[in-house]
């Protein structure tokens, strides 16, 4: 029993034990009597409204749907207005259907063409006669009977996610999560007291609700209760003593707040609260959770886990799994990531024998993951082995996608392999606990041409027939030669004739003298696009799609159809074409065109293989110290380019890890001009509006002073403080701080920066190093620009060609003009 967490005084236990042993006779005052009905309808919502205002039942619209809606309980004071029950939550029903409180004393929705989609199971209406329904404090929706004594039917007795203060869940009352963060809708975890009496936590068939293995129990349990103060307290069979129930702690709210119990989509049973009286943005805060830890609690070889097949959970706050896609798969629902993921290229197939082997082994290499384990799905092991006979036995065998290699230093000095199969389940990644590595068979992207020819298992017996299709391609090719020249010669006579030469010509030349780039018509980058299909990322200004440009060889590009700039003109585009046609950079993305033609404005990039610094740098695998160093180096010189060395002084007011793309070697290269300020050679400083994204846009922007490049500065110190410490700068995870920079300032000033790198060995070892760039990132976030050093200076205080001394206070500033800086 973990009595920090909820310690109650006898006298409290035996108020809650005679409260939950009155008769439930609701108080209310405003009933809603038989023949009342709510409508689902377009304007303020028509609800029936507990006599505190706490809690309104009625019809909600579902967040981004029009004529979609929920028949609901929420809690109606709150801005977020929190669901807590729902009749409909799997079927939700269209605008103008209704519910209403029958003479039977049920509760009916119908659709508006007087199909019904639900009716409450009341048992007592018949006998006891209805008397009205109710709205109470508590957030239950009561039917009573005629002498108010009975309640014929209660919210509370059908749950759906989440339990309140004195709502008791007993024998068949379960808890459903929903299926995502933004849908109401049965997922996959359920909570539920078994007929043995044990209180869990288990994964379901979504379809059939047949429960699976459980992740957590608790034992002797006949009752679960939510009690007044927030605190979960569980019955025990048999003695029918309260004690509490043991649960993992988050953070400590107490005092006049509302509490719920729910069972969230991620599978953890958490009971949240939230202040009845609060200024400003405030919303539930998770005060204690169960399981502590999902990612390795759920071991089950039904079920996906909490993360879906093939990707991997890692721990973060608040017990939330935080899920990826393992090496080569990517996500099933790119709009949610606890989906799942499918496997990238599934060609992989075509490369095995009947004997269910190989035939070119040479076309498959080996990504790695360490501290990782997929701990089910395994058909072979191999005992004792290393990490060579590992990955050849699994290179070898057709159905093994991942091979999982215990090193023999670890146990009992035996090395390990587990080959496992599609799909799979329960993966996990903790760098404390697991001693293993994750090898994930894929194709190479470019086999050689060995390869190629050791793909056929028996050429001799082949050779006639290579013999014949070498003859019928070489046939095949000459009559097409002879076709494409006399067509070729009818095409230029046509042309000639009608006066259309030059226009020919001008079409093939595609290559604009000014800017240096090709000129790319609209159909040309539609095709390259497959009709812009594949979409990579959005940005301020545009979206941006994968294409390939056919030419003589197949190149991969990034293809950015850009919103905004249609309005500003073709002299305005074709000026800014013109500057960044001209910068030539290794730390820059390549500019190899564009497209200027009627109301189309597009830009064509070369392709990163390794995509954004942001997700290689926030993903579950933190990349080495000497890489991150790498990389911070490469902005810091691609920036200095664009501030010095460009012929047009270039501010590209939007650095962050998202405008950061990493090549096949990630070689750091900045991004996305579309919010860059032209600035001519005289001029160093401009008036423009707000730009940039929260967290790394530099205070003056907020003062309406000018503009320098020093705003790139401040935004690239913010971003080495995320490449330090694999933390995003607006995360609010980092103990009592709620941003990066003021936490690592804090830890900077009291001498203890290997706070900011902890768990990371690799960069533990070179403290100095850390001490050094935390001190750069400092100097470029300080409130004053004038403080800041030039991104000159920064590379040089970077590559040690510089010293760097102790820098002042970066907030300063904000704390003697704070009260402008807030008003703006």
């Amino acid at each position: 029993m973990d009595s920090g967490l909820a310690h109650i005084h006898g006298h409290f236990l035996v108020l809650v034990i005679i409260v939950l042993q009155l008769p439930a006779i609701p108080q209310a005052y405003d009933n809603v009597t038989v023949g009342s009905a709510l409508f689902a309808t377009d304007d303020n919502y028509s609800t029936w409204t507990s006599p505190s205002g706490d809690f309104a039942f009625g019809f909600r619209r579902l967040p981004g749907e029009q004529d979609q809606f929920l028949l609901a309980i929420w809690y109606a004071k709150l801005p977020e207005e929190t669901v807590v029950w729902s009749a409909n939550r799997d079927y939700p029903t269209e605008k103008e259907s209704k519910v209403e409180l029958t003479t039977a004393g049920q509760l009916v929705l119908s659709a508006p063409s007087g199909w019904e989609l639900w009716r409450s199971n009341n048992t007592q209406s018949q006998s006891a006669g209805v008397s009205h329904g109710a709205m109470l404090d508590a957030g239950n929706f009561v039917i009573t009977s005629r002498d108010s004594s009975i309640i014929i039917w209660d919210s509370f007795s059908e749950p759906t996610d989440t339990i309140l203060p004195t709502q008791v869940l007993g024998f068949g009352n379960n808890l459903f999560s929903s299926m995502s963060e933004d849908s109401y809708k049965q997922g996959k975890f359920q909570l539920r007291l078994t007929t043995t009496g044990n209180l869990t936590l288990n994964q379901i068939d979504v379809y059939s609700r047949n429960p699976y293995g459980a992740y957590y129990t608790s034992p002797n349990v006949s009752e679960l209760i939510l009690d007044r103060s927030g605190y979960l307290q569980i019955r025990n069979s048999g003695s029918q003593n309260i004690s509490n129930l043991t649960i993992s702690k988050g953070l400590v709210i107490r005092g006049d707040s509302y509490y719920k119990a729910t069972l969230d989509f991620d599978g953890i049973f958490r009971l949240y609260a939230h202040p009845k009286k609060f200024t400003g943005k405030v919303s539930w805060s998770a005060i204690s959770y169960v399981p502590d830890n999902i990612c390795m609690s759920i071991l089950d070889t039904l079920g996906s886990g909490p993360c879906g097949y093939n990707s991997i959970c890692a721990l973060s706050q608040f017990g939330k799994p935080d899920c990826q896609c393992a090496p080569g798969f990517s996500l099933l629902d790119v709009n949610n990531k606890y989906g799942g993921c499918k496997q990238d290229d599934v060609s992989y197939m075509h490369e095995c024998n009947e004997k269910g082997s190989v035939i070119a082994e040479d076309r498959f290499e080996f990504l790695e993951m360490v501290f990782a384990d997929w701990p089910l799905a395994d058909y072979e092991m191999l005992k004792p082995t290393t990490e060579f006979e590992c990955t050849k036995s699994c290179l070898r065998d057709c159905y093994c996608a991942v091979a999982i290699f215990q090193d023999p230093k670890y146990n009992d000095g035996i090395g390990r392999c587990w080959k496992k199969k599609l799909p799979l389940s329960n993966g996990r990644l903790n760098r404390s606990s697991i001693d293993r590595k994750a090898l994930f068979k894929k194709l190479k992207l470019e086999p050689n041409s060995s390869s190629q020819n050791s793909m056929n298992p028996n050429p001799g017996g082949r050779q006639q027939n290579q013999a014949i299709l070498i003859l019928a391609i070489l046939l095949g090719t000459s009559v097409l030669l002879n076709f494409f020249s006399v067509a070729s010669i009818s095409l230029v006579v046509f042309c000639l004739w009608q006066g259309k030469l030059p226009n020919l010509y001008r079409t093939l030349n595609t290559r604009d003298p000014e800017t240096n780039l090709r000129c790319f018509t609209y159909k040309d980058l539609e095709e390259a696009t497959n009709g812009f299909k594949e979409e990579l990322g959005r940005g301020s200004f545009g979206t941006v799609y994968k294409g390939v440009l056919v030419s003589g060889y197949s190149k991969h590009v990034a293809v950015k159809k850009l919103d905004k700039l249609v309005r500003e003109g073709e002299r305005e585009f074709k000026t800014e074409m013109t500057v960044i046609g001209q910068t030539h950079h290794k730390n820059l993305v390549q500019l190899l065109g564009y497209c200027d033609e009627g109301e189309h404005r597009l830009l064509v990039y070369e392709f990163m293989y390794n995509g954004s610094l942001s997700s290689f740098l926030f993903g579950v695998i933190r990349p080495s110290w000497q890489q991150r160093m790498q990389i911070a180096l490469g902005i810091a010189r691609g920036i200095m380019y664009l501030h010095e060395e460009c012929s047009t002084q270039i501010i590209h007011c939007d650095i962050k890890p998202q405008n950061i793309l990493l090549d096949d070697s990630f070689t750091a290269k900045i991004s996305d001009f579309g919010l860059a300020k032209l600035l001519m050679s005289h001029q160093t400083r401009t008036l423009t509006g707000i730009r940039g994204t929260k967290g790394y846009v530099a205070p003056e922007w907020f003062r309406n002073t000018p503009i320098t490049v020093k705003v790139d500065v401040y935004s690239f110190g913010v971003m080495l403080l995320e490449i330090i410490c694999c933390r995003r700068c607006v995360e609010i995870e980092m103990e009592r701080a709620a941003i990066l920079t003021e936490w690592a300032y804090e830890y900077y000033s009291k001498g203890k920066v290997e706070r900011l790198v902890e768990n990371d060995e690799e960069a533990l070892s070179d403290l100095k190093k850390v001490e050094k760039l935390v001190t750069v990132a400092i100097w470029c976030v300080q409130d004053l620009p004038l403080l800041r050093p030039s991104m000159r200076e920064v590379s040089n205080m970077l590559e040690g060609i510089l010293e760097v001394v102790a820098p002042p206070c970066p907030f300063l500033y904000s704390s003697m003009s704070g009260s402008d800086f807030q008003s703006s």
